[in-house]
């Protein structure tokens, strides 16, 4: 058994590694870029996930959706398993492997973007969905492990976290997740309102429906 000191000296050792590849950090970037894009022409980004992909895709869809750094306006972000109905109804009706394409096919627009989240890259149902999204026109953003899995042959844009353990890939797919709702959201609003440097959530008095949409 491993103890705590060393479990956190691992997971600083894999953010370590990120931190001397260029190409991640870049994808990273590209991100950004991409999704910043999406939202200036009206779309939306969906995401999906099982297990812990599943909380992380929640997250990543709540940071934008509510708000992350500041106050500003909600973006359209939806994690594919909110609705518990459909999955539950898809997985019995159908299969559990459909679940996202499923509701991707019938809410997504070609222009949106799919976030698909995970470790191992070969979930078939996350699969699933990157292909459809590809059918859809969507740009497709995939988070997994070292290996990439069958997910990274679908992906415009992919972030391989350096690592083959589940809990380090996690980890620092939080880590990227977190960076990149901050970036978009200041490159989306931070100029706009002129946010002071020193006081980010300045903006939380105001009535968030008053503020103009990117």
């Amino acid at each position: 058994m491993r103890t705590t000191e060393r479990i956190f000296q691992d997971s600083i050792d894999v953010k370590l590694r990120i931190l001397r590849d260029p190409a991640l950090l870049a994808a990273a970037g590209d991100v950004v870029d991409a999704m910043v894009e999406t939202y200036r022409a009206g779309g939306r980004v969906y995401f999906c996930g099982n297990g812990g992909s599943a909380a992380d895709a929640q997250h990543f869809a709540a940071e934008l959706s509510g708000h992350f750094i500041f106050d500003r306006p909600p973006l359209g972000a939806e994690a594919l398993h909110g609705n518990s109905s459909h999955l539950t109804a898809v997985a019995n009706d159908y299969d559990y492997a459909s679940v996202f394409a499923r509701t991707l096919t019938g809410s997504a627009r070609r222009g949106d973007m799919l976030v698909a989240l995970s470790t191992s890259g070969n979930s078939e149902s996350i699969v699933r969905a990157a292909e459809a999204a590809r059918i859809l026109g969507l740009t497709v953003v995939t988070m997994t492990g070292a290996a990439g899995g069958e997910l990274v042959h679908h992906a415009d844009i992919a972030i391989r976290v350096p690592s083959d353990e589940t809990g380090r890939i996690q980890e620092s797919h939080i880590v990227f997740v977190h960076a990149i709702s901050e970036q978009v959201e200041h490159v989306l609003f931070a100029e706009q309102y002129a946010l002071p440097a020193d006081r980010p959530c300045s903006l939380e008095h105001h009535g968030v429906d008053a503020l103009p949409r990117p």
